[in-house]
């Protein structure tokens, strides 16, 4: 049985006329007439009882049309959702960020990619390292990632650079300099430093080392945490200061104040991704992500 010969079928069996049926169908009738005796043939049974005023369905053929319509349901439902991945407006797309992407970045490509692409599943994982995510990346755990492109590996992926921040101090409220327009890095020459890990797992470590070294101190001591987030929290805990990209003001809290720094001290976030083999909605959502930071940019 062919698709066909089903949509020969439910065109008879609502014009019950051949001649309707066939111009209907954009076939000759003799053309209509032989299928459908073929596939009468083929299931050893009468679809249509005919004369020459009108064409009847069978019991079989009545049963046939309600298998038929559910059939080109389903394959109309297949078709269109083939359409919807071949265009990148369906399927599944996991994304990883790291922890100061998580605060704003990623609550707007939600936000979007929900309005624009509703078909589209978004699995998000935040608040994650470079290294998490560039071997999620590799091993195909995420299909993007914003991460920072600081010490990136060569590791073939491709990374585009989406913006430049700026790094804050991040003071306990209260701090002596806390009230002030800008503060020198030097001036946090004595103080503890809260960090993000060391050994290769962060890149913002090493960035925060080196922007101290051009500032003639190494800072000591100092308290590892993972997450940017508890990176905040510590500092508001009274346990040290820290240096922060500047999108890091979005977390709030009553006990941390951020000021300027008087250096230009900058780092990058970026979309990394797989060269080959990227889905056709993963590469619609990077599209998305680099238009928002463009746009977000603009703005500012």
């Amino acid at each position: 049985m062919e698709l066909r010969q089903i949509r020969y079928v439910l065109a008879l069996a609502e014009e019950c006329h051949f001649g309707r049926a066939a111009e209907r169908l954009h076939v000759a009738q003799s053309a209509l007439s032989q299928q459908l005796k073929q596939l009468e043939r083929e299931l050893g049974t009468t679809l249509f009882t005919r004369s020459t005023r009108r064409v009847e369905l069978t019991e079989a053929g009545r049963q046939l049309v309600a298998h038929g319509r559910s059939i080109l349901a389903e394959v109309g439902r297949a078709e269109e959702q083939m359409t919807l991945l071949a265009t990148g407006r369906a399927g599944r797309v996991s994304i990883g960020f790291v922890g100061t992407a998580t605060y704003d970045v990623l609550p707007q490509i939600a936000r979007r990619v929900r309005a624009q692409l509703p078909d589209v599943a978004l699995e998000l994982h935040g608040e994650l390292l470079n290294p998490e995510l560039v071997e999620g990346l590799r091993d195909g755990a995420y299909d993007l990632a914003l991460l920072r492109s600081d010490a990136l590996p060569d590791v073939g992926l491709t990374f585009t650079a989406l913006r430049s921040e700026r790094l804050v101090a991040a003071l306990p409220a209260g701090h002596p300099l806390a009230d002030r327009s800008r503060v020198a890095l030097a001036e946090l020459a004595d103080e503890s430093f809260v960090v993000h890990p060391s050994q290769g797992r962060s890149s913002m470590h090493g960035r925060v080392l080196a922007a101290c070294a051009r500032a003639g101190f190494v800072p000591s001591p100092l308290t590892e945490v993972g997450e940017t987030s508890t990176l905040v929290v510590f500092v508001a805990a009274g346990h040290g200061v820290a240096l922060v990209p500047e999108s890091v003001q979005s977390l709030r809290l009553d006990r941390v104040v951020y000021v300027p720094l008087v250096e230009t001290e900058t780092v990058t976030l970026g979309l990394a991704r797989r060269p080959l083999r990227n889905s056709p909605a993963t590469e619609r959502i990077a599209a998305m992500i680099e238009q928002y930071m463009s746009s977000s940019a603009g703005q500012q």
